[in-house]
């Protein structure tokens, strides 16, 4: 090997494990610095969400606290500032509390902001953002993310307050929400949604686990349950100072538009249940897992390193109608994958969850050393007896029947650019979220969405109250041209829609073709689903008024975007 050789790689080598001084003079610890694998995966402290008086289960209400805390994400990393979900400032944690509802019985919360009046993370005022008229306090409003529940506890974008509830926000309701969990069994997680700030809010940590559970419906499935064998895993990424601080560029793509806010964000560190790169020792046999992405923008695309499958019961809140079994699982910001993974097939005492997404995905930066690996399970070498079982059919809900949808609709995804090409904001349908509300479906309806990706992202489009299912997605065929005339008209009607949508098909995932509040948009593409404003389990009405204010929204699910202003509202008729 030539010395010149030698040379670059120990320079690279030395250039990749220093720390990088940043502009304020604070160090950015390169990840290299933590070793992967030292810290156990933690299971989230979980609270029941019902009470059962004389063998009847009962409403019950809840008070959970916003604090500002430190916690520790790494063995070898000081304790980091952040803001934490709990019933007290003691025990909460980043991710919250796992909530644990029962299908049918109320859950009452009242969520307290109890945090300080300046920030941990750098915010940017340019963008459509939550600012209390007295300056101090941090608006903060929790959204239950595939929750159906009425508009009064959606955790709406303006219906935010600060420490106390001093300061409010112009659609604040009440400060009890009601959670009805008249939906079907599944899973949701709870977060931050105020406007302009869902991004640094959620990094500084507040989101937690929801978990819905009809025994009626579920224990006949044998699936794995309890607390060792059925577990929420919530995954994101972060980078950290050397001092343990939480990481955010503090400049903006655009300074001189935005001052700090940046198109994504992307951590070093990859962080499952509050831990950086934690191992879990498991038993040769399967296993539960309620795989929720957490990340800004980061996508996953996970797999084993000794190729474990995924066998797939449910996508986001709802299970499939049949188990799919799957060796790689893509997962986009706020999209959850209920899992069952069998280490008894396991031919190894260890193997690692990996990822290869690209990011941002689909085009971007590959993965590296660090950001290629999510934790290590160490299995056990003695068999076990396993009762738990994967059944040849889990749940069959209404079918998607476009006969039956009221209205079609085609929804356009915008990416606006500065003179240097750098992304200033990005906008559904050519709307700022202000502008009034153009969608208005009629509750208990079904529509189809033909959704216009004119961006390079991937965007994961969350639709607040519906479920929805994807029929097909169709790349565009001369874009640039169908780009120019959208551009001008913003209507996809009046530029011929149906010229441009004659290439290929791509098909929609096995595991991704049940009931969904979540899907990812590829660019380039039209993605038709079917949306439902509806229960999928049953024929009853919404227990709540949907009409009532403030409404809801629907918006693309990396926070980054959501927050300028990739959002827009959504309202809802009865009549």
């Amino acid at each position: 090997m030539k010395m010149e050789v030698v040379l670059f790689m120990l320079f690279s080598f030395l250039f990749f494990t220093e720390n990088t001084r940043l502009a304020d003079g604070s160090l950015l610890i390169s990840p290299s610095k933590l070793t992967m694998f030292v810290d156990e995966l933690p299971d989230m402290p979980r609270i029941q969400g019902y009470n059962i008086k004389n063998g009847v289960n009962l409403p019950k209400s809840l008070e959970i606290g916003m604090y500002h805390k430190k916690w520790k994400f790494h063995r070898d990393l000081p304790p980091s500032q952040v803001f934490a979900y709990g019933t007290s400032e003691k025990i909460a944690s980043v991710p919250g509390p796992t909530i644990e509802a029962l299908h049918g019985v109320d859950t009452y919360v009242t969520w307290r902001n109890h945090l300080p009046a300046k920030h941990i993370l750098p915010w940017d005022p340019t963008i459509p953002t939550a600012i209390p008229v007295t300056g101090k306090g941090i608006p903060t409003v929790v959204h239950l993310h595939g929750g159906i529940d009425e508009p009064e506890s959606d955790g709406h974008a303006y219906s935010w307050f600060t420490a106390g509830f001093k300061v409010k926000g112009p659609s604040w309701t009440k400060s009890k929400y009601r959670y009805h969990n008249a939906q079907h069994p599944g899973n949701l997680w709870y977060h931050d949604h105020a406007m302009g700030l869902t991004r640094v809010n959620l990094l500084a940590g507040l989101i937690g686990a929801y978990i819905i559970r009809d025994p009626n419906v579920e224990a006949p499935l044998g699936l794995p349950y309890g607390h060792e064998f059925d577990r929420p895993l919530v995954v994101f990424d972060r980078s950290f100072r050397t001092d343990g601080s939480i990481y955010m560029n503090g400049t903006g793509n655009n300074p001189s538009i935005h001052p700090q806010w940046q198109p994504e964000y992307f951590g070093d560190a990859i962080i499952v249940n509050g831990k950086a790169w934690p191992k879990l020792t498991v038993r040769r046999r399967k296993y539960r897992f309620r795989i929720i992405n957490a990340s800004n923008a980061r996508f996953f695309r996970f797999y084993f390193t000794n190729r474990i499958q995924f066998i797939h019961v449910g996508s986001d809140s709802a299970y499939l109608a049949r188990p799919t079994v799957s060796r790689k699982l893509l997962l986009a910001p706020s999209e959850i994958a209920d899992v069952i993974v069998d280490f008894s097939t396991s031919d190894s005492d260890e193997v690692i969850l990996a990822n290869d997404a690209a990011y941002p995905f689909p085009t971007g930066d590959p993965v590296d050393k660090v950001n290629d690996k999510v934790m290590k399970f160490i299995v056990k070498p003695e068999k076990v007896v396993d009762t738990s079982r994967v059944p040849a059919r889990l749940m069959r809900y209404s079918m998607p029947d476009i006969s039956t949808a009221v209205k079609t609709r085609y929804i356009a995804m915008y990416e606006y650019t500065s003179s240097t090409d750098e992304p200033t904001h990005l906008y559904l349908n050519g709307k700022s979220y202000d502008e009034p509300a153009t969608e208005i479906p009629k509750a208990g309806t079904s529509e189809i969405w033909n959704v216009i990706n004119l961006t390079e992202d991937n965007h994961p489009l969350h639709i607040h109250l519906g479920m929805f299912v994807a029929l097909e997605q169709t790349e565009l065929v001369k874009v640039a041209e169908f780009k120019e005339c959208m551009n001008t008209m913003n209507d996809a009607i009046k530029c011929n829609i149906d010229k441009y949508t004659t290439g290929k098909r791509i098909m929609v995932p096995t595991h991704e073709k049940g009931w969904k509040n979540v899907y990812k948009m590829t660019p380039g593409c039209i993605t038709k689903i079917l949306v439902r404003f509806s229960f999928i389990h049953s024929n009853t009405s919404y227990p709540f008024n949907v009409s009532a204010e403030p409404g809801y929204v629907y918006h693309c699910h990396i926070l980054d975007h959501e927050d300028n202003a990739m959002m827009r509202p959504l309202k809802f008729t009865t009549t």
